[in-house]
């Protein structure tokens, strides 16, 4: 079959490679550069997502988990086993059992071949993993192993990939509109396409372009943004922290010589600029000063970026809104909604079943 994808972030890149394995004719089209958006612009994990086991999201942790062994299996040069330290203190919000409940689940879900096991650390040993870390109250922490990735390069990585298959890929090339007979038609020149399959793997944009083209998006979204922030180095541990006073956590993580910290959950609209606010930059540095001996400020970040990421719509707090994805075919158009960073390359086999099942 012929087969069009809308999008060149890791979804689209993703399924355009699964369709081509299965032997689809598949051109890919990216309204700018590959890899250039949301996806480029992640917290830099392969991981599960242990925080989802909180809402009861049993099954996207396990895809997750299974999804993040693959990617450091095959990419080594673009992934990483990451070892993370979850402290807790005396005023912490959720206490040891608890969290001993949630590792020992999220252990189980990762099967025999996971990427280690975790293992409670006493205060002594904690500082000394972490000798920045803010000494009073500290009860200890719980070690635990998760992946991270060079996200924009493993996205290109995919890319190469699947243009091995034969996969076009055309970037600086937008959709303006399509139709659910498999069409589509390109900004460029203003020309009709013609497939058997359109595939919107458009992220953020996927409901604006169906919106533009007089069809009333199937699934509603959540555009969340999430920003981040590179500070001076703190330790070869990554850190996994609640933030005081709320539910939320963020992490502070090695990163290529540097401190990532992140992320925020900020809903977004895309005719606003996706960039840090000076509120979220103020926020991010609060949660960070809380928790470390060395202060920092502004004058410390090293740079910044920010994201948008499309989430299942529903939720009326953006923290707990779904990482899971949704697919929706109207006639010969499926749109793609949802989905978070590790579970790509599943998100795109459901995309090549959905194929199969609708004739393909």
């Amino acid at each position: 079959m012929k087969i069009a994808v809308i999008g060149g972030g890791i979804n689209g890149l993703t399924s355009a490679w699964q369709l081509a394995q299965a032997g689809h004719q598949v051109q890919l089209f990216e309204r700018d550069e590959l890899m250039k958006a949301t996806s480029a612009a992640s917290s830099k994990l392969l991981h599960g997502g242990l925080r989802y086991l909180e809402q009861g999201e049993f099954r996207l942790v396990h895809e997750a988990l299974q999804e993040r062994r693959w990617w450091i299996k095959k990419a080594p040069k673009l992934t990483r086993r990451l070892p993370i330290l979850y402290p807790i203190y005396r005023d912490g919000r959720r206490p040891r059992w608890q969290l001993k409940i949630g590792l020992s689940l999220y252990d189980l879900l990762s099967g025999r071949r996971g990427i280690g096991r975790h293992r409670w650390l006493n205060a002594v040993q904690t500082i000394r993993c972490s000798p920045d870390i803010q000494a009073e109250g500290l009860l200890g922490s719980y070690l635990f192993f998760d992946g991270q990735m060079q996200d924009q390069q493993l996205g290109l990585w995919v890319a190469e990939q699947a243009k091995k298959l034969g996969v076009q890929i055309h970037e600086h090339c937008p959709v303006v509109e399509v139709d659910t007979e498999a069409r589509l038609r390109l900004g460029s020149d203003g020309s009709w396409l013609h497939f058997d399959r359109v595939i919107n793997v458009a992220g953020p944009w996927s409901n604006l372009l169906l919106e533009q083209s007089g069809i009333v998006p199937p699934q509603g979204i959540d555009l969340v943004r999430g920003s981040h922030l590179l500070l001076p180095p703190v330790s070869r541990y990554g850190h996994m922290l609640e933030v005081p006073g709320e539910g939320r956590i963020v992490f502070v993580l090695p990163y290529q010589g540097q401190t990532l910290l992140g992320t925020t959950e900020v809903r977004q609209t895309l005719a606003e600029p996706i960039r840090c606010s000076e509120k979220e930059r103020n926020y991010l540095l609060k949660v960070y000063n809380h928790y470390f001996i060395s202060q920092r400020n502004i004058s410390d970040i090293q740079r910044e970026f920010a994201g948008v990421r499309p989430l299942l719509g529903g939720s009326a707090e953006a923290t707990r809104a779904s990482r899971e994805y949704a697919m929706n075919w109207q006639g010969q158009l499926l749109t793609v909604t949802g989905g978070k960073w590790t579970t790509a390359r599943a998100l795109a086999k459901h995309v090549l079943e959905q194929v199969k099942f609708s004739g393909g």
